[in-house]
This record gives C-alpha cells, structure tokens and sequence, in this order.
C-alpha cells in the first residue's frame, strides 16, 4: 500500500503555519480590492457569454422557398368602384395574369375608409358580349331621359326601373343604343307604364347628369343598373343599394332579362318587387364609389409588376375623372411573419423588421383636381434576410424575411391611370448567423480572471511589502 506520506509528497500546495504569517494594512487592503476585482471582471464575463453574438455575410440567395414570392397586401382606393377593380401581375419572363379573384378580396368602402357592407363580390371581367346589328338604326327612342329630380320621383314609382347610364363618345354605349331602345319599347307594348306599371326602361347621359352618374357610383359605361322599388336606399347606412347587369346586349337577351323581371312582380304595382332566380347576369351594385382590396398574389423571382387598375372589356372610362389615390394600409413580401417570432428576432438582431412593411399606413392622394390620367408608381427593391441560429452543431433557420426599399412618383399617362407596383429582387441575400458560445471556453475564462487578479495581487502586495520594509530600515540607518 502507498504510505500517506508518499502521498503527501505530492502536494502541490504545502501548508504554511498561521503563526509563521504576518498580515498587513496593504495586504488587506490589496486582498479588498482583488475581491472587487474578481467580482467585477466576472459579471463582465458572465454578460459577454450570455450576450448573443452574430455575423453578417451577403451570399447568393440560395432561398428554401422555391421559384415564387408571395406577395400580401391591403389597399383602400376611396374613387376606384370595386365594379371594376382588377388586380393584374406581370413579369419579365411574358407572365401576365389579369383580374386575380382566387385568392383577392374586395370591400365597398367610404370616403372614411370604412366599409359599408359585406364582401362585395364582383366576378370575372368581361371580354365579350353579344350585342346587336351594328347597322341597326333606332327608329323611336323608348327609353325614358331622367334628369336628378325625374330619376328619384320614378325609382319610387315604379315597382322596377332598369337605366342604361351611358356617355355620347363611348363606343361600347353606341352599340347598346339601338337594341336599349328596341328593347325599351317592345316592353313598353307589353307592359304599358299606364295601366301595368310593373318595369320602365329609362336612360342617363352621364355627361349631362354628372351629379346623378356620381351619386350611383358610375365609372364605366355603359353601366345598367336596375332599381328595386323600396330598396334602393339602405337606412342602415344611407347607401343605394340595387343590381348590376352583366349579360349579353342585344334586343333578344335584354327582352329576355327584362321578362324575367317582371316575371317576379306582382301584378298589383304597389307591392314591392320581389327576387327573381335569373340572377346569372346580375349582381349586386356597389353600394359605394370607394374600394378595399385585400388577400395576396404569388410572383416568379423575376422583375415585375402588381398593377391594380379599373378593368373592363365591354366599357369604357373617362380617364379624365379617374383617381387612382390609395393608403395602403399592408404590402409585405415572402411568408407572414408571427409577432412573437419577429420579436423573438429582435433579440438577434435589434434593426431587424424595420423594412419589410415599409409602405404600411402610407398614404399616396392625388390633390390636383385639374391633372388627369395620373398613374401612380413604386419602385421596390426588395433583397433576404435570413437568421441562422445553432443549435446542438445544427443550424437552424430562425426566420426568413424580405425587406425592400420604396420610391413613389405620380405620372401623367395617356392610358387609364393605374397603381403600379414595379418589384425586383436582388440576387444576393444577406445571411446572419448566431454564433454560439462554449461553456468551457466561459470556465476557463473565469478561471484565468480569479487566477491572474490573484496573482497580480500577490505580486503587488510582495512589493509594497518589501518597499515598506527597506523605508523602514533606511530610516533606522541599517545597511543591508
């Protein structure tokens, strides 16, 4: 057996007795301040470990998110009619997607931005209708002219009144012209406003009664809206509520409409008009002149466009009275990020998510009234963050984001004024990645700190000791 003596000799740190010690003033006041020290530099280490540390570096963009970009957004337009808002998306490569619906949402608002009922649901644009014999002349007008005081006085007599609201210059209301009229008096012989009194068909030139086309929120024309009597007022906000139609115009198709009509009225006219089933060419009108659109569409990493704009096939708008004037109240790129993830983020990276909704709560109004044919633009560049954490020897995306600059201009166009979005993507991406931090590195980091004050102390004190001694003996005149 090893004796303890052996063992003894091995130690490493001998013992030397307490009454062959001395201890001092400096040496306490030394050994204080070490302590301090100790404490000091510690709290100091313990700080540098728990604090996270990253790099930033720009790569290639190497996205896990494939060849698309989502693109999410939420627009009001106070003057755009939901009747004709289209959302359209191009790109370089020759992708050009019109009218988006699938994935897009629309809500009639006020001048407040407030909306004033449900989804308003405006189906697919129009890209041809049927009309009639473009040589086909009218020979009696039928169609009632209204003016603002004989519309109101006949919307309320008449258990149906369907307007053709139109503009003298506009193409597409030069072929309705002759199948309206044809149409107006061959219900006028079946159904005599007189003695019947159930439908009259009536007419609006929208360049003589500005006031009246504005009130019913007309902007393409020709725009046949058909009033219900009793319903064209909503007394829960004050906003006209009737039926767009949509079908085809000649004579046969519009007599056929207009029977069906009837058809759901009762033959007493002082009942009110009831709800026909024939609602395959009809839809709910506006109930105002505003527009929200909201929900999100998905793009190729490609430079491109999101356009929104008044679209129709088989009207036509007055450029000179359109407004494209928007808030936009969200725009982001890529996936929607959670609140608690972003903050969550924000630990790594304070500056991060400033950028990614740059344009949310921007307002881009056009105040002059006398410009026309003014298209708003934005130019977006948009480049990825990604945030790599490790953990465990794996790395592990944190979050994905894209952040993008915006610069805005109004411009006058010869085109109908529209709302551009141009968006490119950079190539590049930045990666930022957190750098963890070794709990072994932090032990012998400490160790160092307790082991070298304390040295440093030791040393100090020896020095002082020594110092304070030769004074001493100076003094007594000794010579050593």
């Amino acid at each position: 057996m090893i004796s303890s003596s052996k063992i003894k000799s091995v130690d490493f740190y001998r013992k030397i007795p307490r009454d062959l010690t001395e201890a001092s003033l400096s040496g306490a006041g030394l050994s204080i301040i070490a302590a301090l020290a100790m404490v000091f530099l510690f709290g100091m280490e313990l700080n540098n470990y728990l604090a996270v540390s990253t790099t930033t570096s720009v790569i290639v963009d190497n996205s896990s998110d494939g060849d698309f970009l989502r693109i999410d957004f939420n627009m009001s337009f106070p003057a755009l009619s939901c009747e004709f808002a289209s959302v359209d998306v191009s790109d370089v490569l020759g992708t050009n997607r019109l009218n988006i619906t699938k994935t897009i949402r629309k809500f009639s608002i006020d001048q407040h931005l407030r909306p004033s009922g449900a989804e308003f649901h405006s189906g697919p644009v129009l890209h041809s209708i049927k009309h009639g014999d473009e040589d086909e002349e009218v020979t009696v007008e039928g169609a009632v002219p209204l003016n603002g005081a004989s519309f109101d006085k006949l919307s309320h007599q008449y258990p149906i009144l369907v307007v053709n609201f139109y503009a003298p210059w506009c193409y597409w209301s030069t072929r309705l012209k002759p199948s309206w009229e044809k149409t107006a008096n061959i219900m006028k012989e079946r159904y005599d406003p007189e003695s019947d009194g159930r439908i009259l068909l009536a007419k609006v030139d929208c360049t003589v009664e500005v006031d009246l086309c504005k009130r019913h929120h007309i902007q393409g024309y020709p725009s046949i809206r058909i009033f219900r009597k009793g319903s064209d007022l909503r007394e829960d906000h004050g906003h006209h509520d009737h039926e767009s139609y949509y079908g085809d115009r000649d004579t046969e198709t519009l007599v056929k409409a207009m029977e069906d009509l009837v058809a759901s009225v009762p033959r007493e006219n002082q009942r009110l008009a009831l709800e026909d089933k024939s609602n395959a060419t009809k839809r709910p009108a506006p109930l105002t002149g505003g527009c929200r659109i909201e929900g999100y569409v998905r793009v190729k990493k490609v430079p491109g466009n999101l356009i929104i704009s008044a679209r129709s096939g088989v009207h036509s708008f007055d450029t000179s009275k359109m407004n494209m004037s928007h808030v936009i109240g969200h725009l982001s790129f890529g996936k929607t990020i959670s609140p608690w993830l972003l903050s969550h983020a924000k630990r790594l990276i304070p500056h991060l998510g400033r950028s990614h909704d740059r344009l949310n709560g921007r307002s881009f109004i056009n105040h002059r009234d006398l410009d026309a044919n003014v298209t708003i633009e934005h130019y977006l560049q948009i480049v990825k963050t990604e945030v790599v954490t490790r953990k465990s020897s794996r790395e592990h995306t944190l979050i994905e984001e894209y952040e993008y600059t915006a610069h805005s201009s109004l411009a006058q166009s010869i085109y109908i004024p529209v709302v551009k979005f141009h968006f490119e993507l950079s190539p590049m991406q930045v990666l930022i990645t957190e750098n963890p931090k070794s709990f072994s590195h932090f032990l012998t980091n400490v160790c160092a700190i307790i082991g070298g004050v304390f040295t440093v102390a030791g040393i100090l004190d020896s020095i002082f000791h020594n110092t304070i001694r030769m004074m001493k003996k100076v003094e007594l005149g000794k010579n050593f």
